[in-house]
């Protein structure tokens, strides 16, 4: 059963010593940049076409560094088809006794309503396995792919996480192309960055611009739900882009385009590739994704929040730092509250690790275990205490 917003919100920045990430939108934009050739210094050379990845022309000799990562990327992003079967609840008027004794048989049937969606993914292996965003299969079990070469096959939900919003796809082939990975997390802001993927139903639209910033929070982004690190880009993205690539200047995926500002143009947000490939491998090993969980709400401290906590009598904190992250509240029941965490402390370390933000503490717990001990360091009213905690497992079914 869904969530009110209001109370979606209030949940969901509970996360896990960690604010979330939040609804996700695609918004793109359909012109390519102009002016931007690369400069001679630029590595263009990228690795031989292998068989698989070669279009039906050959390609000329002269192609710049973005034509080239198309050429290599382009024939293993796909187009992807979804749609779910929504009900319709009888008007409540006519759920009242007297209009059921008045309209007998005759009561109004609402008729299912089928929801539509489409979105872009990439493959990973050969054999048909795919990758893509949640929210673009939502609610589905079985969706149609469509490859470049113009084949639809239909494919399998294997499994999806909302937390991260990266599902996993599977399709029956053999000898299909595939991508290569990067690494998001060697990357610098101002590289550039090219998107491909099938924005508004126009199929294999490219895209490119730059990395725009790295790290941004999925509070910062608008999705305080979800737990995913950021790559802000400025190439176009629009609905339908959602579980396409984001390349590098070599053709090689760093991430996968997922969200956008609805309050503003040219912020395009991607998921690191090593996020994604973790979550990947997780849904195809076992269909579901344990995130390790504390229950606490945070904040990061500044000097005027400071002062406003403070003046604030209703707070009932009374905090004695200008930085650091403060908890404000700990989920009852929780491994917070298990362990000892109290709302006032603030976080100074996690698993040994310096802290100063709450997307690090996000981060950490993060990379941390299920069931295993984790180390929080806290000043509690000007004494520094270390508490070990057990984080659970995230109650993922509370997003449904």
């Amino acid at each position: 059963m869904s969530l009110s917003l209001k109370q979606l919100t209030v949940y969901l920045t509970l996360l896990g010593l960690g604010g979330g990430a939040g609804v996700l939108g695609s918004r793109y934009l359909m012109a390519q940049p102009q002016g931007l050739n690369p400069p001679e210094a630029m590595p263009a050379v990228l690795e031989p076409l292998s068989p698989t990845r070669r279009t039906n022309r050959s390609a000329p000799a002269n192609l710049n560094f973005i034509a080239q990562a198309v050429e290599q990327v382009g024939p293993a992003v796909v187009r992807i088809d979804a749609a779910r079967q929504v009900s319709q609840d009888v008007p409540e008027a006519f759920r009242n006794p007297f209009f059921r004794r008045f309209f007998g048989n005759e009561m109004p049937v609402p008729e299912p309503r089928v929801e539509r969606g489409t979105g872009s993914g990439f493959i990973l292996e050969s054999d048909g396995r795919i990758i893509t965003n949640a929210h673009v299969i939502d609610g589905a079990d079985i969706v149609k792919v469509t490859l470049k070469d113009g084949r639809t096959l239909e494919g399998r939900v294997l499994g999806a996480d909302p937390v991260t919003d990266v599902a996993i796809i599977k399709i029956e082939a053999e000898n299909l192309p595939t991508v290569r990975l990067g690494k998001a997390e060697q990357l610098i802001p101002g590289e550039w960055a090219i998107a491909i993927g099938n924005p508004l139903g126009l199929d294999n639209t490219v895209t490119v611009g730059i990395i725009s910033a790295l790290g941004r929070s999925s509070s910062q982004v608008g999705v305080p739900e979800k737990r995913v690190s950021f790559i802000q880009t400025d190439a176009a993205i629009n609905p339908g882009n959602s579980g396409g690539p984001l390349l590098n200047a070599s053709g090689e995926v760093i991430g996968i385009n997922t969200a956008i500002r609805a309050n503003a143009q040219g912020l395009g947000f991607a998921i690191p590739i090593e996020t994604a490939q973790r979550i990947a491998e997780q849904l195809f090993e076992k269909g579901r994704v344990d995130h390790p969980y504390l229950g606490i709400q945070m904040v990061t401290l500044t000097p005027e929040l400071r002062k406003e906590i403070n003046q604030d009598q209703d707070a009932g904190l009374k905090v004695t730092q200008d930085q650091g992250v403060l908890i404000v509240r700990v989920v009852p029941n929780s491994p917070a509250q298990q362990a000892g965490l109290e709302p006032g402390d603030i976080i100074q370390k996690v698993g040994g690790k310096p802290i100063k933000t709450a997307s690090d503490v996000q981060e950490e717990v993060e990379a941390s275990e299920v069931g295993a001990n984790l180390d929080i360091e806290v000043n509690r009213q000007g004494k520094t205490k270390m508490i070990l905690v057990k984080p659970g497992s995230f109650p993922v079914n509370e997003l449904q």
